[in-house]
């Protein structure tokens, strides 16, 4: 099967690829994966040192995908699927840091030994001792401090390519030879009119530098998953469960909690795994998932979820969802595949990386040759110095980390906002939208609700049309549905339902009792041929505004009509607020009367109602938006906005909301706070803002860096740039693009 053909069903895998220090290697690895026969999509992010693979199992394994990385020269490895999520990012955040120290511990000594070099160097430039002490001294920096980077430049070059360590080691090289012959057979130079020159010190001080850049840059990189292991940290280590067949109970580690087990929690600490309480009554506070501040109480059969924590009463619970299926664990990897992601800008800074590095090798040549030509042999010193310079100030690095620094801190930024951004695309699309679509019930509404009044239009009491459609709905998971087996409470049915059928957007039908009953809406009854007669009409009272009727037919006659309300959402006024302050257009969408859902959206300030349309019809209606040349985000939270939720270039779903329309949206509210919305998209501009920033100086600085380092203001000036200076703005270069989207940490977008 073709790389670009995707197939009806596909895997995906994300693995560690270890060695990658700038955007050509990750470019490279990119390549590679893509390029294997049945890989559907590849994406290799430099900053999470890790590969995201959608694949054909039919056409590939994922151990030839590794073994694809280590043909371009890097490591890799499968990850382990029976280490927990929790487990498997402590692990590579200790990598981190160890690799972190190392490389601290590799640039001080270098710049330590770099200024004794120069400080040797001061002694007697003509000195032989010196120059052989400072031979040693520079061998042993080269082996033990830049053995990675010597390493990683000659497996570059073994498969064909070229990366920033072959750039470093091709410089600092080309210094320590031409310093080495000057040293050990300064006559070979002398005679062809060459000065012996060595430039130990700053051969010291670039592998110094270079390491120190990355040393900081490792660690800034830390911080843009700090979101990430905060949230994994709400996990206690261990759990108090029962034994199987026992009365006893031990502490067992989190990882050896197994579905079905019996757990205590105590006052204060904190719920280790998903389930639902079996004895025992407390109030949980769930802020971490819903940011709620309040705690929410709970007794047998409620659900509970890990990571939350029990405030003042005792309650044992039955494990449901463990490990990888648990809510929290769902969170992190969807957090971590965001965080993998490319945004579509990331191209461009691809298509620059794939050639920059072959052009500055190149320009390096021209340079050295330029500087020969100009001057003969008497300025060799000077096109070394040059060649050397260019070599080491070029920084693909600062492309590399440009966008993926700012999609990871946005996208950790986002989770502690309550967004879950699945994405780089996603986070550049949001920052686009210019129109806002939002369903009426469970988003601009609490969606909780309740039966307000039920009205006798026939022979049937007010009890037995409460009683035959509470029968009926009992089948149904739409809310109206809950609101009147609620007002039910415990009376009985008349009989159970039977042939029940739902028809979307309208309504139910179904036989109880033997006797055919529909509830449902205007539409419906009119569908079924169902009609209010002159007597029904005069005894219907109008309709309460921001309400919704249901009608009631036994044995295809109207017996009553059901007035079911819902309250708005605190939230909702402001959101749609904030939205119009930031030019976007807001539109409500429902398949509720028009009556209603133009009273909800007059109280929230929306002037663009679209009502009494089916899930179909909400497809249709996002479609004929973006046909108009809108950029459109939808906002639902059921079954029935799944659809349009996939339809718009941004889905966002509500809290609660069904598993379908979760997976339909492209950002998943953990709050029942509409303003998120407005939040979400303020973050993609900024998030969009600091990419662009990023870009546009990592471009900047190479253009303006590698001619000055090539000598271009040497004829005006007299002014050469010393490699050292040049190892110095390189490293820089690098953490400031880091730095730059770490301010988004504490983006204000509320």
């Amino acid at each position: 099967m073709s790389a670009n053909a995707e197939p009806e069903t596909h895997n995906s895998i994300t693995f560690p690829v270890m060695g990658m220090t700038c955007a050509a290697c990750q470019s490279r690895v990119q390549r590679a994966l893509a390029g294997q026969t049945g890989v559907i999509d590849a994406s290799v992010n430099l900053l999470t040192g890790s590969a995201a693979v959608q694949y054909d199992p039919i056409a590939i394994d994922p151990a030839r995908l590794v073994q694809a990385v280590r043909a371009t020269g890097y490591d890799a490895e499968l990850p382990n699927e029976n280490e927990a999520t929790g487990s498997a990012l402590e692990r590579r955040t200790e990598l981190a840091a160890d690799e972190a120290r190392g490389l601290t511990i590799k640039a001080t000594v270098s710049v330590v030994a770099g200024v004794l070099a120069m400080a040797l160097s001061m002694i007697s430039a003509a000195s032989m001792l010196v120059n052989y002490t400072l031979l040693a001294l520079t061998t042993v920096i080269l082996v033990w401090a830049g053995r990675d980077i010597y390493r990683r430049a000659w497996a570059a070059v073994r498969h064909g390519g070229a990366d920033m360590n072959t750039l470093v080691a091709l410089g600092t090289g080309a210094a320590f030879i031409y310093s080495f012959v000057a040293t050990v057979w300064p006559t070979a130079l002398t005679r062809s009119g060459i000065a012996p020159n060595v430039y130990y010190e700053a051969v010291i001080f670039i592998l110094g530098l270079v390491l120190a850049g990355r040393a900081i840059e490792a660690g800034a990189r830390r911080k843009t998953s700090d979101a990430l292991r905060r949230l994994v940290s709400l996990l206690p280590s261990t759990a108090r469960v029962q034994q199987r067949g026992t009365d006893n109970w031990v502490e067992k580690p989190l990882d050896a909690v197994v579905r079905d087990d019996l757990l205590a929690v105590r006052p204060g600490e904190r719920i280790p795994v998903d389930g639902v309480v079996v004895d025992g009554e407390s109030d949980v506070d769930e802020s971490m998932l819903t940011g709620e501040p309040l705690p929410v109480a709970k007794n047998s059969g409620d659900q509970v979820v890990g990571g939350t924590v029990n405030t003042t009463g005792a309650f044992r619970y039955r494990a449901t969802s463990v490990g990888a299926e648990s809510v929290l664990a769902r969170i992190v990897v969807l957090m971590e595949e965001a965080q993998s992601s490319r945004a579509p800008i990331q191209r461009l800074a691809d298509k620059v990386s794939a050639v920059f590095v072959p052009s500055v090798l190149v320009i390096a040549i021209a340079t050295f040759i330029i500087w020969y030509l100009a001057g003969g042999p008497s300025q060799v010193p000077h096109a070394i110095v040059a060649a050397v310079s260019v070599l080491i100030i070029a920084c693909p690095c600062a492309m590399g980390l440009a966008v993926p620094t700012a999609v990871m801190v946005a996208t950790g930024r986002g989770a502690e906002l309550g967004l879950l951004i699945k994405g780089g695309e996603t986070l550049q699309r949001a920052g686009d939208v210019n129109t806002v679509v939002l369903d009426k019930t469970g988003t601009v509404t609490a969606g909780i609700p309740s039966l307000a009044r039920v009205s006798a239009l026939g022979s049937l009491s007010e009890a037995e049309i409460l009683s035959f459609a509470s029968a009926l709905e009992r089948h149904s998971e739409h809310p109206v549905a809950t609101a009147v087996v609620r007002a039910a409470g415990a009376q009985s049915a008349i009989a159970s339902a039977t042939d029940f059928k739902s028809h979307t957007g309208s309504g139910v039908t179904g036989k109880v009792g033997g006797r055919e009953v529909a509830v449902g809406n205007e539409q419906l009854m009119s569908t079924l041929g169902i009609h209010l007669d002159r007597g029904q009409k005069g005894r219907h009272e109008a309709v309460p505004s921001g309400s919704s009727e249901l009608y009631v037919a036994v044995d295809r006659r109207i017996e009553g009509a059901l007035t079911v309300s819902d309250s708005l959402r605190p939230s909702s006024q402001e959101a749609v607020r904030r939205l119009k302050e930031m030019g976007i257009d807001v539109v409500l969408l429902s398949g509720d009367r028009k009556s209603a859902s133009e009273s909800i959206a007059k109280r929230v300030g929306i002037s663009r109602v679209v009502a009494e349309v089916l899930p179909n019809q909400k497809v249709d209606e996002v479609r004929r938006l973006q046909l108009e040349g809108r950029v459109v985000a939808m906002v639902g939270d059921g079954i029935n906005d799944a659809p349009a939720l996939a339809q718009a270039d941004v889905g966002v779903s509500m809290p609660r909301g069904t598993d379908i329309a979760i997976e339909a949206s492209d950002i998943a509210l953990m709050r029942s706070d509409l303003r998120g919305v407005p939040s979400a998209i303020a973050l993609s501009r900024k998030t969009m803002a600091t990419m662009k920033q990023n870009l546009f100086w990592a471009f900047v600085y190479n253009v303006i860096g590698i001619p000055i380092a090539a000598g271009a203001l040497y004829p005006l000036t007299g002014l050469m740039l010393n490699p050292i200076i040049a190892s110095a703005a390189m490293a820089l270069s690098s953490v400031s693009v880091v730095t730059n989207s770490l301010r988004l940490r504490n983006a204000r977008v509320a």
